[in-house]
Formats: structure tokens, C-alpha cells, sequence
């Protein structure tokens, strides 16, 4: 905003840039008024409806294009990734209506639609996208979206022993372990550096994701409870083995591991299985050893309402190695019934 000047009538003027004409040249605005505050005020007002109305001209899928762009450096590559998917592939009925003609009852139409062919959690995830957009561009626009309930659908998974006996001596058991044993995403175990691994100290603290053809790599992890460290056993150290300090473990492909493991898992016991249900795999074995919340959360890198209100520390208190040695046992049980099987 230019400064204020006081005129020879006493009066308080400001200009304020307000676009082009057909030749190229400012425009400028002036407000007038008997004090500089006064004047700084009605300026600022006008910055403030201009600004409005700008964006008022912005279609939906401008505005979310601005807001993702806006976001990339500063949310986990996964979920930006997530944006741009929504954004090509879903709620299209939505992208080219003006923030200024957007409705209510336009947004419930298209999600009834997309209803019939999306899960109620790919749903929520395009009215979050466009939740957040909205909030940015057009703040006084308040959704009032019915949305289908959440589903609670039960996998029939196979066991962890189903899950050792499978990937046993393939290229994909210690990625495989990585996950069921110490409860790392895909994009964790594909982060792991041999510099990563102090002893047998492991920190989670790299992501490799790929999205499209382009492959990301930060030194961020999804969430920030997802920063750890845990302690590797000597099954997972042995099959680490050594290199380089800035060479990566694993150098698998997130699709090639996804796709051998569902083929084993598929062909050796009749069921279906993602990489992702590792963790949930993982999850169920601390649920059934009766791991307390705390410290299961702190090995998987869980975030919920309670654990963000306390601050992260790594417990490696006694209780908190007794939880360690007890999933071990667990899986190391496993492990030597598959080797004395042999």
C-alpha cells in the first residue's frame, strides 16, 4: 500500500494499485478522508475486497491447484501425492465452477455421485482437499457436506508364521520383516540408509516415496511421532549386512516388493495381502502380547489425539525394553520354527 499524504486541504489521501487498463498502465484508487487513519482504513478495506473478489474469479480447481503448490514444501511428499490424485481423479464435477457460483447443494450432488464408485475414506480425503482450498480462498464459505459413514472392513489376513514361512529366503524378507517386525511403512524401510543404523540402533528418520515417475526423498518422515529409533535384531541385522554410508538397504522398488508379495502371499496361503497390512499385522501381535498404548505407538510411529498433546521421547526405560524383548521373542519363535523345519 503506498503512503498516506497529507493534501493542502488538510485532508489525508492514499492510493491504492487497483489493475491495468487496455494500454498497459496502472490504475490507481485514491481514498480521501479528514485523518490518516481513517484513510489507511478505507484502503485497507478495499485491498481486502479486491482481494476477495480475485479469488471469487477462481474456479475450484485453481484454487486447489494454488493451495497444493503452496503446501508442497511444507507437507510429507505421500500426501501431497495424495492432492495431486484427488485433484486429476476424482470430484471433476466440481473443478471448473467459480469459487463465486460454488453451492452447498453443487458439492453434495457431486459427492453423491462420486459415492457410487469411491470408499467413504477416498471421499473424505477430496473434502479435506477441498475444505482446505476453500479455507484459503474463500474464507466465509462454510461446507455443509453429508458425508457416507466410515466403514469398518475386516481382512482376512494371513498369520505373521503364514507371512515368515512365505517370504523366507526371497528378495523381499527383510523389507517384509522390516514392516511385521518393527512396523515401518513402505516409505520408511525404502529410507533407510546404512548410515541410519548406528550398531543395531536404527533411526526412522528418511522417506523415499514415488509418485508417477518421479521418485521423492526426504529427511522427513510422515508424521512427526514417525521420527524413531528402534532397536534391530540380530535376524534383521544379519540380513541388513553392510555398505556403503549414504547407500540405501533396501533397492527394491515400492511397486516390484507390493507386487512379489502379493503373488507369495497369494499363491502360498489363498489370501490377499497389501505391504501396509504388515503394520496391521504388527499392530494385532502388540494387541495380543498385550503391549501397553505407549509404548506400541512409540514403535509403530502412531499419532492420535492423546499422544500429540504429550512430548515425543524415546522410552528406553526397562518396561520399555521388556516390550522390545517380548515382541522379539515372539518372532524370533517364529523364525527358529521355520529354520528347524528346513
Amino acid at each position: 500500500m503506498a503512503s498516506a499524504k497529507k493534501l493542502p486541504s488538510g485532508n489525508w489521501r492514499i492510493q491504492v494499485y487497483a489493475g491495468k487498463d487496455e494500454n498497459g498502465k496502472n490504475i490507481m484508487k485514491s481514498f480521501t478522508a479528514p485523518t490518516k487513519r481513517e484513510a489507511e482504513a478505507m484502503a485497507a478495506l478495499y485491498a481486502v475486497q479486491r482481494k476477495e473478489e480475485k479469488n471469487a474469479k477462481m474456479t475450484v480447481g485453481q484454487a486447489i491447484d494454488s493451495y497444493i503448490n503452496m503446501k508442497e514444501n511444507i507437507l510429507s511428499p505421500s500426501t501431497i501425492g495424495g492432492y495431486r490424485i484427488t485433484r486429476k481423479n476424482h470430484i471433476q464435477g466440481l473443478m471448473n465452477t467459480p469459487l463465486e457460483k460454488l453451492t452447498n447443494a453443487e458439492i453434495q450432488r457431486e459427492f453423491n455421485e462420486e459415492a457410487k464408485r469411491l470408499s467413504p475414506k477416498t471421499l473424505r480425503n477430496a473434502h479435506g482437499l477441498l475444505s482446505a482450498a476453500l479455507a484459503m480462498y474463500m474464507p466465509d464459505f462454510t461446507l455443509h457436506t453429508t458425508l457416507p459413514a466410515r466403514q469398518n472392513k475386516i481382512k482376512n489376513l494371513p498369520t505373521p508364521e503364514e507371512v515368515i514361512k512365505a517370504v523366507k529366503g526371497t528378495r523381499i524378507e527383510l523389507p517384509v520383516l522390516l514392516s511385521l517386525w518393527l512396523s515401518l511403512r513402505m516409505s520408511e524401510v525404502r529410507g533407510i540408509r546404512y548410515k541410519d543404523i548406528d550398531g543395531n540402533m536404527l533411526t526412522i528418520q528418511n522417506t523415499k516415496i514415488k509418485f508417477g515417475a518421479k521418485e521423492f526423498e526426504r529427511e522427513q518422515t510422515k508424521t512427526y511421532k514417525s521420527t524413531r529409533v528402534l532397536e534391530v535384531p540380530e535376524r534383521i541385522m544379519q540380513l541388513i549386512g553392510t555398505g556403503e554410508p549414504d547407500e540405501y538397504v533396501i533397492k527394491l522398488k515400492a511397486q516390484t516388493i507390493t507386487k512379489i508379495l502379493k503373488r507369495i502371499i497369494k499363491d502360498k496361503t489363498g489370501k490377499d495381502m497389501t505391504f501396509h497390512d504388515l503394520r496391521h499385522l504388527n499392530a494385532s501381535v502388540m494387541l495380543e502380547l498385550g503391549v501397553p498404548e505407549k509404548y506400541a505407538m512409540e514403535r509403530g510411529g502412531w499419532s492420535s489425539a492423546h499422544t500429540l498433546q504429550t512430548v515425543y521421547q524415546h522410552t528406553f526405560s526397562e518396561k520399555r525394553k521388556s516390550v522390545d524383548k517380548q515382541i522379539d521373542d515372539y518372532f524370533n519363535a517364529l523364525i527358529s520354527h521355520e529354520i528347524s523345519h528346513e
